[in-house]
């Protein structure tokens, strides 16, 4: 892992292990804040969920991709994780901001900003591959290599069925 991933993903992951640990504590004003989106949630769940219990899930999901991010573990995929968490969050901040002052509405605007930067953030981290190949190019060139190691046993087998049949005629 280069320096820069190494200081620059625990730094990015801090803001969001500190929201979910916030949100776990307050499960009760996470799911107040989050009550519109949560309710529309957990009536397509197949199964009984309340919006206090989804709001710990959403806490705990940003905390465990946090942490997950800050140490390089599934780095990619506790980027997405956070991703959505964080346009969520984004989202539901936007929404329920007091806009009734100019303070306010400046407020609005820049945590609008931060939110919008952290999830570009995590968004580049989550299609980051550490300087290796994705796994697209990776299959691709898994079969491109197949292809040729195909056509060259081919090549071996008909020149020994070839010589198979001289030395057979011949004989």
């Amino acid at each position: 892992m280069s320096l820069i991933r190494f200081l620059a993903r625990p730094m990015l992951a801090s803001s969001f292990v500190i929201a979910g640990l916030d949100k776990l504590k307050n499960a009760d004003d996470t799911a107040a804040q989050l009550s519109p989106i949560l309710r529309r949630a957990s009536e397509s769940l197949p199964f009984p969920a309340d919006e206090k219990m989804l709001a710990r899930m959403i806490g705990g999901a940003q905390l465990g991709a946090g942490a997950l991010l800050g140490l390089g573990k599934f780095a990619r995929f506790s980027a997405a994780v956070l991703t959505l968490t964080s346009a969520l969050n984004t989202f539901v901040e936007w929404r329920s901001a007091d806009i009734s002052t100019k303070e306010g509405r400046q407020a609005r605007r820049a945590q609008l900003l931060k939110n919008i930067s952290l999830t570009g953030g995590v968004l580049l981290a989550a299609a980051d591959t550490a300087g290796r190949p994705s796994l697209a190019w990776r299959a691709e060139h898994l079969a491109i290599d197949a292809r040729k190691a195909t056509g060259k046993q081919l090549k071996r087998a008909d020149k020994a069925v070839r010589k198979a049949v001289d030395n057979a005629v011949g004989a």
